[in-house]
Parts: C-alpha cells; sequence; structure tokens
C-alpha cells in the first residue's frame, strides 16, 4: 500500500461505502489548542481529532523530549479507544504539510498496522463537502494486541553511533536551526555531529509531496552509497522526521529508521556532544 492517498481517491472510497477512519491531525506547536478547535470549527465529514499531545505522544520527563513515543502498552490502548482495529483502513490528514499526519502513519506502521495512508496535499487538497459534528471515537469491541516499535531509535544507540558511524543521521528542521539560529523551541542551538540536513519541507511542492520520482533522485544525491537501513531520521521531537521517512519510503528507500527522541531529548543531557 502506497503511503499516500489522493483526495480523488480518498472521495472514491469514502462513497463507496468502504470502511475507513479519517482522523484529522492537525495541530500547532506554538499554539497546541488551535488543531482541535479548527477541527471542531470544520473537518471531513465522519473524520474525528487525533492530538499529537493527548494521542500521539508519551509522558514527559523533562529529559525524553518534547514529544515523547507513547510505550507500546499505552499506544495499544490509545489504538483501542481511537476504532484503530487490525483492519481499519486509516487515512490522515493535516493542514500543515503532512507533518503531523506523518507522525500517525509512522507509528501504526512501526507497530504492525498495514493500511494506514495519509491524504496527499492534506486538507488543502479535498473538494469535497466539509462537516461540523465533531465525531466521537467508537472503541473497538477487543483490546488492541500489544507491538513494540519496529526502527525505533533509541538515545543511546545514537550516542555509540558517534563513535562507530556505522548510521548516518538525518536531521529534518530548517537549515537555520540546524546550524544553532534562531532556535526558539529547544533551550539549546545546534545538531547531533555528523548529522545531515534535509529539512521536510523540501519533500513538498506547495503541500503536496513530490513525485516519488523526483524525491528518488533527491535522496540519491544526499545518500550516495549510504543504504536506506543506515539512514536515522531525527528533527526537534520526532515529528517531522516522520516525514522525511515517509518520502524516503515513497521514493523506495525502505527500512529507514526513526530516533523518536531526536533533538529536544539530545540537548536535554548537557554532557552530550553539540555542532554547530
Amino acid at each position: 500500500m502506497s503511503p499516500l492517498i489522493s483526495a480523488n481517491q480518498l472521495e472514491e472510497i469514502i462513497n463507496s461505502g468502504e470502511d475507513v477512519l479519517l482522523c484529522d491531525c492537525r495541530f500547532d506547536l506554538v499554539d497546541p489548542l488551535i488543531g482541535k478547535k479548527s477541527y471542531e470549527e470544520s473537518h471531513i465529514p465522519g473524520a474525528i481529532y487525533v492530538d499529537l499531545d493527548r494521542d500521539l505522544s508519551g509522558a514527559k520527563t523533562g529529559v525524553n523530549g518534547r514529544h515523547p513515543l507513547p510505550s507500546p502498552e499505552a499506544w495499544a490502548q490509545t489504538k483501542a479507544r481511537l476504532g484503530i482495529s487490525p483492519n481499519t483502513l486509516v487515512v490522515a490528514y493535516d493542514k500543515q504539510g503532512s507533518v503531523y499526519a506523518s507522525r500517525l502513519w509512522w507509528m501504526l506502521k512501526a507497530t504492525g498496522h498495514a493500511k494506514v495512508q495519509v491524504l496527499d496535499g492534506g486538507l488543502d487538497a479535498w473538494s469535497g463537502p466539509m462537516g461540523k459534528i465533531p465525531r466521537v471515537p467508537t472503541p473497538c469491541s477487543q483490546a488492541i494486541g500489544v507491538m513494540p516499535y519496529t526502527g525505533l531509535v533509541l538515545v543511546d544507540d545514537v550516542v555509540g553511533n558517534l563513535q562507530t558511524q556505522k548510521s548516518k543521521i538525518i536531521d529534518a528542521r530548517a537549515n537555520d536551526r540546524f546550524h544553532g539560529q534562531n532556535e526558539t523551541l529547544d533551550p539549546v542551538g545546534g545538531h547531533i555531529p555528523g548529522a545531515m540536513n534535509r529539512f521536510f519541507k523540501d519533500n513538498l511542492n506547495a503541500t503536496a509531496f513530490k513525485s516519488p520520482e523526483q524525491l528518488f533522485k533527491e535522496f540519491s544525491e544526499l545518500l550516495g552509497s549510504i543504504k536506506a537501513s543506515e539512514v536515522i531520521h531525527q528533527c526537534g521531537s520526532g515529528v517531522t522526521a516522520c516525514h522525511n521517512l515517509l518520502a524516503m519510503e515513497l521514493a523506495g528507500f525502505k527500512g529507514s529508521r526513526l530516533y523518536a527522541g531526536s533533538w529536544s531529548e539530545w540537548c536535554a543531557d548537557p554532557t552530550r556532544p553539540v555542532e554547530l
């Protein structure tokens, strides 16, 4: 299954009566409440709201990043509460270039859920009807099995990689933040030593993803001889990194991994090295 679905394809599925769970993932890091407010004002009919802080993140400890992953147990409970059973077709969308939808896509894929796609172009691509009545999720009738995250890299692995250099880190943040400039979200600026920079917005033409062929060309130039399985994605808090991971998969580069704690976890320990 392609990681993306077009608005026309989605409309056909909805009109056919096929069972699909639409997940509105709109969010704003600066104003965390505006996503849900926007959903309540207008959304694709039948969509539920999936919140980055409440549903797609775990408890923060002060040293594990701004959006730590929930434990596999907690994520299984959330999937059950949202009505995501193993055979549910999930289509995620947002209005921020598919950033938050990509986080949901990765979390489902990483825990064994095969039928999940991101609406290419997000809400901007949707020309169908809009609804104003929020949908309360219908919980699953049975418990959802707990699955570990596949392709997840922990901070100790990244520390160890500083010496071995077996993997290459790709940082999805904007170039200025990568170089320690204009940092407004985290207390320390800079990047993990040895990381490369691929701003997630470089995956897009306006709000839609570039073609697989164009993405293949660009990632091939970036990676050179580096294999996809040797790539670790990170960003500020493990969200936009999922965008790069999805773009690589769309381009045919499968098997790259995610350091979910990302820069906000890395810089929380002053003993970890920083590069500018």
